[in-house]
């Protein structure tokens, strides 16, 4: 039977997407993980990825098109030769492979508008809120989204009178510009630190590793944890600003920068309140490694709720990220100088003022 392999929504904000390319030609064998094609909003890119093996059948969307989220972009087949299915057939989904688990939010959702999970198609084997918003998109179903932000209108840029060369840029160059773009139009930021001692850390870190028998501290993964668990106690810092209002999202969905290469990642742990330490670091090291080879996951690559970015590893001792798109918290982690070190944040100050950023910085300088 034929797999469809829909148009992904890269965030909660956008109905529609734009197609880039195909990295593949009908025939083409392809395996379960390896990138097909690119989408792309004004906010960021996107790779999307081939769900199982199979054989590339043809495109529904074609490149520089205006597609639906949810909507068929192109089917794979066990053979070359299977039939393309019907325009308006029913896809099929992985029932067959038993059933997938669902998320408790996604079962809300399911129970919203009657819809069964075995009529879902999973994203990465799970039957998540974005796998039920993308089955209601393909069949004329509203699933109820944050109000679009509106950026301000600036005039475009002018050329430069210096003679030179336009080089195209990269999807991930594109991604971080879009991201850049996002961070000057639509949201308010601002940046606060403070001093804090590293050592606790460090031995936290240490006596980590010790218990569980790793082969390093895993010193960055447990702060971001801990930066989860401060998300849960203080949701406001898991939010971001849409029409006059505080939008505290559901799920703490934790984006981690990664450089791999020239390429920078914001690489994402979904859902991860409902780990605890020790399996979050272990989905994060997950994460990152495929992030590393360039092969993240769909689910892995969108929909970050909050942010970890850390420069240790260039022993810089300051810097100030920029916000992710819908966002309003991003954690800044530097080298230590001469026993000190310093945190800071990022912050969209629509949602978060000083004092509560301060707040949040404190929880975090020390692991409990």
């Amino acid at each position: 039977m034929a797999t469809p392999i829909h148009v992904p929504r890269i965030n909660n904000n956008d109905d529609e997407v734009k197609v880039l390319a195909f990295d593949v030609k009908p025939g083409e064998r392809v395996s379960a993980g390896q990138i097909v094609g690119q989408v792309e909003t004004d906010k960021a890119v996107l790779d999307v990825t081939a769900p199982v093996d199979g054989y590339v059948l043809g495109f529904v969307a074609q490149p520089d098109e205006i597609a639906q989220v949810g909507s068929v972009m192109l089917w794979l087949g066990a053979s070359a030769s299977e039939p393309i299915p019907e325009a308006g057939a029913p896809t099929p989904d992985s029932s067959t492979a038993g059933p997938s688990p669902v998320t408790g939010k996604a079962k809300l959702l399911l129970a919203r508008y009657g819809v069964k999970s075995d009529a879902v198609t999973p994203i990465d084997g799970r039957i998540t809120v974005e796998a039920v918003e993308r089955y209601l998109a393909t069949h004329g179903l509203a699933a109820a989204a944050p109000a679009p932000v509106v950026a301000v209108s600036r005039p475009a840029e002018p050329r430069p009178e210096v003679p030179g060369t336009a080089v195209a840029l990269s999807r991930e160059e594109k991604g971080m510009a879009a991201t850049v773009v996002w961070h000057r139009d639509c949201a308010v930021p601002g940046y606060i630190e403070i001093d804090y001692d590293p050592a606790p850390w460090a031995e936290y870190a240490r006596a980590f590793q010790e218990e569980k028998g790793l082969l390093m501290p895993p010193l960055l993964p447990l702060m971001a944890w801990r930066l989860v668990e401060v998300a849960r106690t203080m949701p406001r810092i898991n939010a971001t600003f849409v029409e006059q209002q505080r939008y505290e999202y559901g799920a703490v969905n934790l984006g981690f920068t990664i450089q791999a290469g020239e390429s920078l990642y914001l690489a994402v742990v979904r859902e991860a309140e409902v780990l605890d330490a020790g399996g979050f670091v272990n989905a994060l090291g997950d994460v990152l490694r495929r992030a590393a080879s360039h092969q993240l996951r769909e689910s892995e690559a969108s929909g970050a709720t909050i942010g970890f970015s850390s420069m240790e590893r260039w022993k810089v001792t300051r810097h100030i990220p920029v916000l992710p798109p819908h966002t309003a918290f991003m954690l800044a982690h530097a080298a230590a100088r001469n026993g000190r070190a310093v945190l800071g944040a990022s912050y969209d100050h629509r949602v978060l003022n000083g004092g509560q950023v301060v707040a949040a910085l404190k929880k975090l300088s020390s692991p409990t």
